[in-house]
């Protein structure tokens, strides 16, 4: 497969990134030349310096041989005119394009028609929509919703009391005796897909997966019994934080000014609306303060520096059940969070985009922390691989991937129990879907034709999955 990649930002980079493991044919064009630079010193692709919307550059990157056409830089404009080129210009079979301008979906370019783009992905909205999706479980942990049965994973730190702590995996699926399965832990040096005999240690992040109400039940064991969320702050007047409060506002009473467009497609698929009592959005630029206020009135606007402690107090924010920091800045959001749940909040969901922080957010003490690079790279990933990938997830920073597949015609696994499939190390079956019922699976389980199955793996073997679940 050869991919062609505009723009060698975050996204961009990650995408190369991930995609270059799994052996695939990348070529990145770049406009910095420095970056271009950079860039290629860093990964074992082809790097071109030059315009993503120049003709010439285009057949210096080789598009017409490509499979996949992707237009991510920090432009709209170029992103779309790219893609309008590369329909018109070349035989490319996919055009991909990222759009962050809301504007642009009050026209017809959701239509495929409009420059040839197959595929629109939007990073705040994307973003949203999983902190919409973590507060409707009741913010405790990261949730990863899958297409098929009831089935959901959740992350928990092991804390320094947890009857959890050295612990094997198998001691301590009898001592909480419940159908559910620790699928993955991420240590301070790597990350694990567990054996029966791996030692659980504290701060392990572990990786639950079971069905909603089995969850439920384990996290109220160890001690993150769900609440229920009435009151929220939101710090950050950012675009994420308009398209949170939209959706906020949306489930406390609907107007017709929220469904428009582009919330329409963009959250057409979600289930339920989350129902909250209040909605106080801190923000520190006035201008942006009347923009929202103008926007909600439903909701309480204050302009003021979320970093100044005494706000927590004036505002009365210790009595709110969960904030959700959204800034620009990785360290203000994490802070802010954590001292939140010093004063009183019990629920904390945060911005982070740094790998690095991630993980150490989680260990201090958030509960729930959404990167803005995984929310756009994962859709993209999943439409490149379509097929019979119903759905893809990025955990532990980027490095491992939980895919959802479903398996309608005969392939290498159907046929065969697991135990006798020859599967990476580094990769397991944690999840089958059977006629509407969820399995946790065990060796002897035989996969059939039509089951969806959830799989685990090292990114650098998803390759191997994918060669394996691709139909004759």
């Amino acid at each position: 497969m050869k991919i062609v990649i505009v723009g060698a930002g975050e996204v961009g980079f990650e995408l190369a990134k991930r995609l270059v493991i799994e052996n695939k044919d990348v070529i990145l064009i770049e406009k910095n030349p420095e970056k271009a630079d950079y860039v290629s010193r860093q990964l074992d692709c082809k790097v071109v310096n030059g315009l993503g919307n120049n003709p010439d550059t285009l057949k210096s990157a080789g598009v017409n041989k490509a499979d996949f056409f992707i237009s991510v830089t920090g432009s709209d404009e170029v992103n779309i005119i790219a893609c309008g080129l590369v329909d018109k210009e070349f035989n490319i079979s996919y055009r991909i394009a990222g759009i962050r301008n809301i504007d642009y979906f009050t026209t017809k370019i959701m239509d495929k028609s409009f420059f040839g783009i197959d595929f629109i992905v939007n990073p705040e909205i994307e973003a949203a929509k999983k902190i919409i999706d973590t507060i409707e479980s009741g913010a405790g942990s990261d949730i990863i919703l899958f297409e098929q049965g009831d089935i959901q994973m959740r992350n928990v730190v092991v804390s320094p009391e947890s009857f959890l702590k050295n612990m094997t995996v198998r001691d301590a699926s009898r001592k909480i005796q419940m159908d559910f399965l620790i699928a993955g832990i991420e240590k301070s040096d790597r990350f694990v897909i567990p054996s029966g005999d791996t030692v659980i240690h504290e701060e392990d992040n572990l990786y639950l997966l079971a069905t909603k109400e089995k969850l439920e039940r384990v996290f109220h064991m160890i001690g993150r019994p769900p609440i229920v969320i009435k009151d929220v702050v939101l710090v950050g007047g950012s675009k994420i934080g308009i398209y949170i409060a939209k959706q906020l506002i949306r489930g406390r009473k609907r107007d017709a000014r929220m469904n428009n467009r582009f919330l329409d497609y963009f959250f057409k698929r979600r289930k339920k609306i989350t129902k909250i009592k209040s909605l106080k959005i801190i923000e520190e630029d006035y201008e942006k303060c009347k923009e929202l206020s103008s926007l909600f009135p439903e909701a309480l606007v204050i302009n003021s520096d979320i970093s100044d402690e005494s706000v927590f107090k004036e505002e009365g924010l210790s009595e709110y059940d969960l904030i959700v920091t959204t800034t620009k800045n990785d360290e203000l959001n994490i802070l802010v969070a954590l001292y939140a749940k010093r004063v009183g909040i019990e629920r904390a969901i945060s911005m982070v985009n740094q790998k690095n922080y991630m993980n150490m957010a989680y260990k201090l003490g958030i509960d729930a922390v959404v990167s803005l690079r995984d929310s756009i790279t994962n859709p993209i990933l999943r439409f490149i691989r379509k097929g019979n990938i119903k759905s893809i997830h990025s955990i532990s920073g980027g490095d491992v991937e939980v895919m959802e597949l479903s398996l309608e015609r005969k392939n290498q696994l159907t046929g065969r129990k697991i135990k006798d499939l020859n599967f990476p190390a580094h990769a397991l079956i944690i999840s089958v879907a059977r006629e509407g019922r969820s399995i946790i699976p065990h060796g002897d389980l035989v996969i059939k034709d039509g089951d969806h199955v959830i799989i685990i793996a090292q990114k650098e073997f998803v390759g191997k999955i994918e060669s394996m679940v691709a139909v004759p």
